[in-house]
C-alpha cells in the first residue's frame, strides 16, 4: 500500500546496492540463519556482505546496511556446482521505519563462478571434514538407523544409509572435488526506491544481468544505466505514465491519479492462483480482524506478493500491526510477538508443517502458500455476503480465463498467466456457459447451486469476453508496455475495485455514526484513549443480522479506529489524506445513487459498477506516454574504465555513482515549471509526508496508538535491543488490558443503566460475545509470550494443565486436606439469613478446570480455555484464578523466560487489577453459551421453623424449570430435603413447582422457601413461598408454583467489589406499603392499589421493549412478589366481606359463584348483548378448565393460572367489566370496595388494556394441565 512514503526524493531509485560474498573476510557460517551444521556444506548458508552501495547516503532515506543485508539475501549465500540449477531469482522486500513509512526493495539473485582460490579450497577441507564425519556414522555400528535419519533431515538429497554403496551416491550428490567441479556463489543486485514500482525494476535489474552475462558487451558501460536510473530517471507524478531505458530495451510505469485507488504494481492473480478464492477471503477476513498471520513459503517473492495484495485489498484501511512479509532466519523469536502481526516465513521447502516450532496457535492463522493450504483460528466469522462476494470475485477471474480455485502448480512469480478467454468464447458458443465456475461451486458446497441461475443471468458475457480480446488485437500498435503487464494491471484494477466496493457498500453511512470530539484537538488528542470517535452500537442496530459476527468484532479493530481518527482530524477536502478523500468520493457517489437510503440498510448484494472507468484510466496512460526520461549517455570515466569480463557483475567505478549531476537535467529539459510546482502539490495529496506540520503529527500518533512496534529492528540482535523490544510488548498488552476492561464495563453497566430505566438500549447479546472473545485472544497471548517450550495450541491451558498436575501430585501425598486443589474459603459467603442459606460452593480453581475437562462437546485446548474463562468470568472469579495459577512462581519460573508479560511483577499486579473490576457486573457468558450440556443442580427445600415440619409424613417432590429446560418431576427425600441431580442446562432458572402426595397422618407442610444452585458456576435461586401445602390448611392446595430470583452473594470479603443491582428491577413503591406476610391480608387504600397494578403492567411493558436478548424473565413479572397476579389479588380483596371468625374466604370462591351466576343467566338467557355472551362463554369456559384441572393446586393457585390466562389471551379488561357488573360483587363486597367504583374499575381496565400489544407466552409450569 502506499502509506507513508518515505521519500522527499522526486527520484525513481534511492540505491543501487550489490551483495555477495566478501573474498577478503573468506567463509564465515551464518549461524543465525538456523541451518544445522549435518548439512553438506554447500546446502550450509555462509554470511553475506552489502559489498557496495551508490550513493553513499541520501538524507530522507539514510542507508541501512543491516536491513538491506538481511533482506536482499536472507538465508546468506549460498553455493551451486555446475550440476545445481542456477537460474536467476526475483523477489522484493519492505523495509518500515520507525515512523510506520516505507522503502520497498527489489532483489535479483543470481550465481557467479568462484574466483579465489582461498574459497575454493576451504570449500574442499569442510569436505573432507563433513565426509570423514560421514563416513564414522556409517561404520559405527553402535548407531541404530533410526538416529542417522534424523541426523540428515535437512540436507537436502535425503540419502539413505543403509550400505556402502551409499557412500558413492552420498559424495555424487553433495560432493565438491576441487579438481572437478566449478564452485558458483550467489550475488544480488538490488533498487531501492520509495515507491512500489516492482514490474519496472524487475526489468531494470534483468536487463542488467542479461548485459552482464550475455557474449556481446552492452552498447555503454553498465555505470551509464545505474546512473541514469539513480538520478536521471524521476518519479512519475500521479496520475502521469512514465518511460526511460533500460539497457536492452524501453521501461513503463505509471501512477495513479489522487482520485483512483493507490499504487499497487504486483501481480494479485498470483495470489488467487496460489490459494483459490475461497481461501483468499478467509485470510481477507483474517486480516480485517487482525488475527496473527503466519504466510509460509519457499519463495520469498511469493511471500510478499500475498501480503501486499491482501494488505492493499482492504482499502480503506490499512494495516496497523507488525508487517514484516519477509522474516529473516535471525529474527524467528519475533514470532512470538503477542501483538496482531503479519508475517512471511521462507520454508526451505522439505520440512512439513509439523516442523514448525510456533508460540501460540490459538489466534493464528496459518497459510502454506505452496501447498494451497490454509489453516484458521477458531470461531472465525463469515463475511458479509461472502457466496454472492466469491461469486462476483470468480466472475473477474474467469473473464480473465483462471480459475477461481486457482491453480495448484502455478507458475512462478513472473505472472505467466497464459490468458485462455479464446477457448472460453469458443466454449460458451457450444452452450458450456460458464462451465469451470459450476463444476467449482457444485464442488464447494451444495447450496450454491442457487447461484448457478445467478450465474446464467450476470454470467460472463459473451460480448464482453469477444470486446477484450478485439481491444487488446486493435491495440497492439498503440500500447507501449507490453500485453502481459497491461494484463496484470487490468486483473489487479477489477479485483481491487470489487473488494473497494464491498466497502464503500457496507460503510455507506458511516460519517453519521463519526463522533466529532466537543473539545479542541489537543485535549481530544490527550484524551485519545478514553474518548469513543464511533458510535458503534447505532450503527449495528442498522446493519442486517447477518452481518454482525463479523461486523461487531472489525468495529473493535486498531485500523478501523484509525480510519475514523484521520477522520476526526480532516475536516476538509483539502487537509484528507488520499485514501480517505477517495473513500469519501465514491461513498458520496453510492449516497447520491441511493437516494432512498433504506437500500443501506437490506444485506442487497450491489455489484461494482466502477470497473470499466477504472481500467481506462490505466490504459489511457499507457497508451499516451506522458513522460519520458532522459536517455543513459556516456559518463566522463577515465579509459579503461568500465570494461567487465563475462559473467561476473563488476565492482562498479564509485567516483561516477556516488554523486548525481549538479544541476538536474531531466527537470530543465522535459519538464515545465508548473509540472514540477502540480508535482509537489500532488506528492503532498498523495501522503508524502512532506509537511511536517501539527496535522501530520497527530495522524501519525494516532495510528501508532494501539501498537508500538511495526517491524523489528533489522540488526545484528544484541541482548539489549530483544530486551527492549520486549519490554514495548508487556507495555502495550497491559495498556490494551486497560482499554479492553474498560470497553467491557462501559458496555455491561450501560445496559444494566438501561434495565434499571435509565436511557436508551444498546444493541443484542452480539457485542458481549464479541468483547468476551477479544478479551480471551488478548490472555492467551499474555500466556503465549515468552513461552520457553510450546505444548499444545493454547498456552493459557497448558499452563492451567501444568498447575492441575502440580497441585494433584501435592494432594496425593498424604496429609493433603480435603479433596484435591480446593481452597477451604470460609469467608466465601455467609449465610444468608433466615436460615434458607446452603453450605457455599468451595472456591476451587482446579474444580473449575475438571468442570470444563468433563463437557464432552468442547474439543480444542483452544475451546476449553475459552469455556474456563468465560465460567471464571461468570463465577466473578477471574482475577482471583488467576492470581492463584501465577502464585505458584517455581511454576512460572519453569513455563517462561525471564522477559515474560507473567514475570514482569508490577505488569502483572495492575492486570489482575483491572481484571478484578469485572466482578462488578452480572456475566452468563457461560450458562448463555454452552446451552447443550449437563450441568449438578442442588435443591433444597426449607421448611418453617416455627411450625413443626418434623411430624410431616408425606413425600415431597419438586420440578425446576428454567429459560431453556425444565426438568420434571423430582422426589425430594423427606428426611433431608435436598437433592442432586444433573440434567441439560437449564439456563436462567424461572419457576420451582412443588407439591406432595398427601400421604401418611400428617400430611400438612409450611414452606418457607426452595433454594436451587447450579453447581457449576455457584449461581444460586431463592423461590420464596411462605404457605402452606395441605388440605384443609391454607387454600388447600397441594403443590404451588412458585417463582424465584438470582441471589446477590451477601458482601463478602474485600476482594470482592460492589454490586450493580440486581439484573431484575423491582416495582420499587410497593415496598414501602407492604411489610406484612402474603396471607394475612395487608390492608392498603385504593391509591395504593392503584399504583401496584400500575406497577407491575408496567414492568410487563419495559420487558417486550426490551431486545429478546436482554429480556428477564417474564413468569417473575406476572407471579413474582409484587408482579400482576398479586396486585390483582390486591384488587379483589379491597373491601372484600369477611364472614364468620375463624373462616377464611378466598377470591375464587367469589369468582365461582360469579360463575354459577354467569351460568344460570345465560341459560335464562337475560342479555341479548353478543359482546357480553361471548365475554361470559370465555370466563365460564377457563373457570371449568382450571376446576377440572388433575393438578392439585389450592384456590390461590387457580387464581393466579385464570390471571396468567387471561393475561395470555388478552381478556382480563372483560373479564373485570363482567365481574364489576354481576350482582354476586354486589353481596359479597362492602359498599367502598373498588371493585364498585365505577371510575377505579374503569382506569383499572384501561390499564390491562396496554397488555393487548404484546404476545405473551407462558412458561409451560404455569398452565401445566390445562388443556386451553
Amino acid at each position: 500500500m502506499t502509506t507513508g512514503f518515505s521519500s522527499c526524493s522526486c527520484r525513481f531509485a534511492d540505491y543501487f546496492v550489490i551483495c555477495g560474498l566478501d573474498t577478503d573476510s573468506g567463509l564465515e557460517p551464518d549461524e543465525l540463519s538456523g541451518e544445522n551444521f549435518e548439512q553438506s556444506p554447500l546446502r550450509r548458508t555462509f554470511k553475506s556482505k552489502v559489498l557496495a552501495h551508490y550513493p553513499d547516503n541520501v538524507e530522507w532515506n539514510p542507508f541501512d546496511q543491516d536491513a538491506v543485508g538481511m533482506l536482499c539475501m536472507p538465508k546468506g549465500l549460498s553455493f551451486r556446482t555446475q550440476v545445481d540449477s542456477r537460474e536467476p531469482q526475483f523477489h522484493s522486500y519492505i523495509i518500515t521505519r520507525e515512523d510506520g513509512s516505507r522503502t520497498y526493495g527489489f532483489a535479483l539473485t543470481f550465481f557467479e563462478e568462484v574466483t579465489s582460490k582461498q574459497i575454493c579450497s576451504a570449500m574442499q577441507t569442510l569436505y573432507h571434514m563433513h565426509n570423514a564425519e560421514q563416513y564414522d556414522i556409517l561404520h559405527t555400528p553402535t548407531s541404530p538407523h533410526g538416529h542417522e535419519e534424523l541426523r540428515h533431515q535437512h540436507s537436502q538429497p535425503r540419502p539413505v544409509l543403509h550400505a556402502a554403496p551409499a557412500i558413492s551416491r552420498l559424495q555424487r550428490f553433495n560432493s565438491y572435488d576441487i579438481s572437478r567441479d566449478t564452485l558458483y556463489v550467489s550475488k544480488c543486485i538490488c533498487l531501492i526506491t520509495p515507491m512500489a514500482f516492482a514490474q519496472a525494476c524487475r526489468k531494470v535489474l534483468q536487463q542488467l544481468h542479461q548485459a552482464v552475462s550475455s557474449p556481446q558487451p552492452p552498447p555503454l558501460p553498465l555505470e551509464s544505466y545505474i546512473y541514469n536510473i539513480l538520478y536521471e530517471v524521476p518519479l512519475p507524478p500521479s496520475g502521469r505514465s512514465l518511460k526511460f531505458s533500460g539497457v536492452y530495451g524501453p521501461v513503463v510505469c505509471q501512477r495513479p491519479s489522487t482520485s483512483e485507488l493507490p499504487l499497487f504494481d504486483f501481480a494479485m492473480s498470483e495470489m488467487f492462483n496460489l490459494l483459490g478464492v475461497e481461501n483468499v477471503l478467509q485470510l481477507f477476513t483474517c486480516a480485517l480482524l487482525e488475527m496473527q498471520i503466519l504466510l509460509y513459503s519457499q519463495h520469498y517473492q511469493r511471500l510478499m506478493t500475498v501480503a501486499e495484495s491482501i494488505t492493499a485489498l482492504m482499502f480503506p484501511y490499512q494495516w496497523q500491526h507488525v508487517y514484516v512479509p519477509i522474516l529473516p532466519a535471525s529474527l524467528l523469536h519475533f514470532l512470538d510477538a503477542p501483538v496482531p502481526y503479519l508475517m512471511g516465513l521462507h520454508s526451505n521447502g522439505q520440512d512439513d508443517r509439523t516442523k514448525l516450532e510456533l508460540p501460540q496457535e490459538a489466534n493464528l492463522c496459518f497459510v502454506d502458500i505452496d501447498n494451497h493450504f490454509i489453516e484458521l483460528p477458531e470461531e472465525l466469522p463469515q463475511f458479509p455476503n461472502k457466496l454472492e462476494f466469491i461469486q462476483e470475485i470468480s466472475e473477474v477471474l474467469m473473464s480473465f480465463g483462471m480459475s477461481p480455485e486457482g491453480n495448484i502448480h502455478s507458475s512462478d512469480s513472473h505472472a505467466k498467466y497464459r490468458f485462455r478467454s479464446v477457448d472460453m468464447v469458443s466454449d460458451k458458443r457450444n452452450g458450456n456457459l460458464a462451465s469451470p465456475l459450476n463444476s467449482y461451486l457444485l464442488r464447494e458446497n451444495e447450496t450454491i447451486a442457487r447461484l448457478q441461475a445467478l450465474v446464467k443471468r450476470t454470467g460472463v458475457s459473451l460480448e464482453k469476453l469477444e470486446t477484450r480480446e478485439d481491444a487488446s488485437s486493435n491495440k497492439d500498435a498503440r500500447v507501449q508496455c507490453d500485453e502481459e503487464e497491461l494484463k496484470m494491471h487490468q486483473v489487479n484494477i477489477q479485483l481491487r475495485e470489487v473488494f473497494a466496493n464491498r466497502f464503500t457498500q457496507m460503510f455507506a453511512d458511516y460519517e453519521v455514526f463519526v463522533i466529532q470530539p466537543s473539545h479542541d484537538k489537543e485535549s481530544w488528542f490527550t484524551n485519545r484513549d478514553q474518548m469513543q470517535n464511533f458510535d458503534k452500537a447505532s450503527f449495528l442496530s442498522d446493519q442486517p443480522e447477518p452481518y454482525l459476527p463479523f461486523l461487531s468484532r472489525f468495529l473493535e479493530t486498531q485500523m478501523f479506529a484509525s480510519f475514523i481518527d484521520s477522520k476526526i482530524l480532516c475536516h476538509d477536502d483539502e487537509e484528507k489524506e488520499h485514501t480517505l478523500r477517495v473513500f469519501d468520493s465514491r461513498v458520496d457517489k453510492i449516497r447520491m445513487l441511493n437516494v432512498r437510503t433504506p437500500t443501506l440498510r437490506t444485506s442487497m448484494y450491489q455489484k461494482c459498477t466502477n470497473i470499466e472507468e477504472a481500467e481506462k484510466a490505466i490504459e489511457m496512460r499507457v497508451v499516451k506516454i506522458d513522460h519520458t526520461a532522459l536517455h543513459p549517455h556516456l559518463l566522463d570515466m577515465k579509459i579503461g574504465q568500465g570494461r567487465y569480463e563475462q559473467g561476473f557483475f563488476p565492482r562498479l567505478q564509485s567516483d561516477v555513482l556516488s554523486t548525481g549531476p549538479t544541476s538536474n537535467k531531466w527537470t530543465k529539459r522535459s519538464a515545465p515549471a508548473q509540472w514540477r510546482r502540480r508535482d509537489r502539490q500532488k506528492q503532498h495529496a498523495e501522503h508524502l509526508y512532506l509537511d511536517n506540520d501539527q496535522r501530520e503529527k497527530y495522524i501519525q500518533e494516532a495510528r501508532n496508538l494501539g501498537t508500538t512496534i511495526r517491524q523489528p529492528k533489522l540488526s545484528n540482535l544484541s541482548p539489549s535491543v530483544i530486551a527492549q523490544t520486549n519490554w514495548k510488548f508487556v507495555e502495550g498488552l497491559l495498556k490494551e488490558c486497560r482499554n479492553k476492561t474498560k470497553r467491557m464495563l462501559v458496555e455491561k453497566m450501560g445496559r444494566e443503566a438501561v434495565e434499571l430505566g435509565h436511557g436508551e438500549v444498546s444493541i443484542t447479546g452480539v457485542e458481549e460475545n464479541t468483547l468476551i472473545a477479544s478479551l480471551c485472544d488478548l490472555l492467551e497471548r499474555i500466556w503465549s509470550h515468552g513461552l520457553q517450550v510450546k505444548q499444545g495450541k493454547s498456552a493459557l491451558w497448558s499452563h492451567l494443565l501444568h498447575y492441575q498436575e502440580s497441585k494433584e501430585k501435592k494432594n496425593a501425598t498424604p496429609g493433603g486436606l480435603g479433596p484435591p486443589g480446593f481452597i477451604h474459603d470460609t469467608e466465601r459467603r455467609k449465610s444468608d439469613g433466615g436460615g434458607s442459606a446452603m453450605p457455599p460452593l468451595k472456591v476451587s480453581l482446579i474444580q473449575d478446570m475438571r468442570h470444563i475437562q468433563n463437557i464432552s462437546e468442547i474439543k480444542t485446548d483452544v475451546g476449553k480455555a475459552r469455556a474456563w474463562v468465560r465460567l471464571s468470568m461468570e463465577k466473578k472469579l477471574l482475577s482471583r484464578h488467576l492470581k492463584q495459577l501465577l502464585s505458584d512462581h517455581e511454576l512460572t519460573k519453569k513455563l517462561y523466560k525471564r522477559y515474560a508479560f507473567l514475570r514482569c511483577d508490577d505488569e502483572k499486579e495492575q492486570f489482575l487489577y483491572h481484571l478484578l473490576s469485572f466482578n462488578a457486573v452480572d456475566y452468563f457468558c457461560f450458562t448463555n453459551v454452552f446451552t447443550t450440556i449437563m450441568i449438578p443442580y442442588h435443591v433444597v427445600v426449607f421448611p418453617s421453623k416455627k411450625l413443626g415440619g418434623s411430624m410431616f409424613t408425606a413425600n415431597p417432590w419438586v420440578c425446576v424449570s428454567g429459560e431453556l429446560a425444565e426438568t420434571g418431576v423430582l422426589q425430594v427425600p423427606r428426611n433431608t430435603l435436598e437433592i442432586t441431580f444433573e440434567c441439560q442446562n437449564l439456563g436462567k432458572l424461572t419457576t420451582v413447582q412443588m407439591g406432595h402426595d398427601n400421604t401418611g397422618l400428617y400430611a400438612k407442610w409450611l414452606v418457607e422457601c426452595v433454594v436451587v444452585r447450579n453447581e457449576i458456576t455457584g449461581h444460586t435461586y431463592k423461590f420464596p413461598c411462605g404457605r402452606w401445602l395441605g388440605k384443609g390448611v391454607d387454600d388447600g392446595s397441594l403443590e404451588r408454583i412458585l417463582v424465584g430470583e438470582l441471589m446477590t452473594p451477601s458482601t463478602e470479603n474485600d476482594e470482592r467489589m460492589c454490586r450493580t443491582p440486581p439484573m431484575q428491577q423491582s416495582p420499587g413503591m410497593m415496598r414501602r406499603f407492604v411489610t406484612i406476610s402474603p396471607n394475612s391480608k395487608p390492608k392498603l387504600n385504593t391509591g395504593q392499589i392503584q399504583e401496584g397494578v400500575g406497577e407491575a403492567i408496567n414492568g410487563i411493558v419495559k420487558h417486550f421493549h426490551k431486545p429478546e436478548k436482554e429480556r428477564g424473565s417474564l413468569t417473575l413479572l406476572l407471579c413474582g412478589e409484587y408482579g400482576l397476579v398479586w396486585a390483582l389479588e390486591q384488587v379483589f380483596q379491597h373491601g372484600f366481606k369477611s364472614p364468620r371468625l375463624f373462616k377464611n374466604v378466598f377470591i375464587w370462591d367469589f369468582l365461582e359463584k360469579a360463575q354459577v351466576y354467569f351460568e344460570s343467566a345465560e341459560q335464562r338467557e337475560v342479555a341479548s348483548d353478543e359482546n357480553w355472551q361471548s365475554r361470559v362463554r370465555h370466563f365460564c369456559r377457563f373457570m371449568r378448565a382450571i376446576n377440572n384441572t388433575s393438578r392439585n393446586i389450592g384456590k390461590d393457585g387457580k387464581f393466579q393460572m385464570l390471571v396468567c390466562l387471561g393475561s395470555r389471551d388478552h381478556l382480563l379488561h372483560h373479564w373485570i367489566a363482567l365481574l364489576a357488573d354481576c350482582p354476586i360483587t354486589a353481596q359479597m363486597y362492602e359498599d367502598t370496595a373498588l371493585i364498585k367504583d365505577r371510575s377505579l374499575v374503569n382506569s383499572l381496565i384501561r390499564v390491562l388494556q396496554t397488555l393487548q400489544e404484546f404476545n405473551i407466552t407462558l412458561e409451560a409450569s404455569l398452565v401445566k394441565g390445562v388443556g386451553i
